[in-house]
């Protein structure tokens, strides 16, 4: 089970991840008008943390009840209110509309419908509202420990998009692109991943 598998891992350490929100989140929502936000994937909270410290309003969705517990406890620390939520994303879905919808570096092994639960995250947007999803290209320098796992297919903006099946005419397309950044290995000496950008814009009606 996937929630079993998350949960060993966030269990297995004190903080899986660094605590501080994704660059491209920051850089692509930074001058928005903040409103109703959907974090997938939230993790142990940084990104929703950071998005309620700018004012939205903020539901932080993940799998794994042991980062949600950790997530909340970050967020009461931080002195902003977020609604963290259990869902598996393909079994069940946070009701309502948003104005911004993230996904950032939402991956897992396994059978995860991926393309299925960015479709559902499309509907999910508000007229005028964006869809953001951070991708990893390829394993950059955790390409070793693939083994150990079934093989992911990592899309491109392009597949996605097409993927995404988004009805014509109703969605503008705001970044496409793929782009190069350091990440430090699991020795902790940087190195180079390839990740990438799409930013989608509903239309109002």
């Amino acid at each position: 089970m996937a929630d079993a598998w998350w949960d060993e891992r966030y269990a297995g350490t004190d903080r899986v991840w660094s605590g501080n929100p994704n660059v491209v989140l920051v850089r692509e929502v930074t001058g928005l008008p903040p409103a109703r936000a959907l974090d997938l994937g939230c993790g142990e909270g940084a990104d929703a943390i950071w998005l309620a410290r700018q004012g939205w309003t903020v539901t932080g969705v993940d799998i794994s009840g042991v980062a949600l517990e950790r997530a909340a406890r970050h967020a009461e620390e931080a002195g902003v209110k977020v609604d963290f939520q259990r869902h598996d994303l393909y079994e069940s879905f946070p009701d309502g509309e948003f104005d911004l919808v993230s996904a950032q570096f939402l991956h897992s092994y396994g059978d995860f419908p991926r393309g299925a639960i960015l479709r559902r995250a499309a509907q999910a947007v508000a007229p005028g509202g964006i869809l953001l999803i951070e991708s990893h290209l390829d394993h950059g320098p955790f390409g070793h420990q693939a083994h150990d796992h079934p093989p992911v297919h990592f899309a491109t903006p392009a597949e996605m998009l097409e993927d995404l099946c988004l009805p014509e005419g109703e969605w503008e397309v705001l970044v496409s692109e793929e782009h190069d950044r350091e990440q430090n290995g699991p020795d902790g000496r940087p190195a180079h991943r390839t990740d990438s950008t799409l930013k989608l814009r509903r239309k109002t009606r």
